[in-house]
């Protein structure tokens, strides 16, 4: 009986460990290879089961939204290796919410171009400038992060 709650105890503390670990700044790094890995899912399955059994139009936008998915996926690593190796700086914060912007960029506007291709409903459409601002702003994020300094 006394084992069972030694047991629920050291639960606790793999809880603790783990959401000790799973900061912000590692979770923009496991978030940018999970989107990494939907790129090549989408990508492979797209290229070959798609392409032959999608309209034109709407595999034009599944490719647009692959395109922009998977550079800023790249980004998106880069920022997550940025805010890990900046430490707690200022610069590192900038560095963070500019990964949670073209993460939320990527997901609308990549998102909206998918959805319209798969579902075939154009007026999902207009959700994907949403997006390309969003990830202007992470851009912009960027550049405003370079003008940091200090902790």
């Amino acid at each position: 009986m006394q084992q069972s709650g030694l047991h629920e105890l050291d639960k606790g503390n793999s809880l603790d460990r783990a959401s000790s670990i799973m900061n912000r700044k590692t979770a923009l790094l496991f978030i940018a290879g999970i989107i990494g890995f939907l790129s090549v899912l989408l990508g492979a399955s797209g290229k070959h089961a798609l392409q032959d059994q999608m309209d034109t139009k709407f595999y034009s936008a599944f490719e647009t939204g692959l395109r922009y998915h998977q550079i800023h996926g790249v980004v998106l690593l880069a920022l997550a290796l940025g805010t890990l190796a900046l430490g707690d700086s200022k610069q590192a914060k900038g560095l963070q919410l500019a990964g949670f912007l073209i993460l939320a960029g990527i997901l609308v506007f990549s998102g909206s171009l998918y959805c319209m291709a798969f579902l075939g409903i154009e007026g999902l459409g207009r959700f994907t400038p949403v997006g390309g601002v969003l990830l202007m702003l992470g851009w912009l994020a960027v550049c405003r992060a370079s003008f940091a300094s200090g902790s």
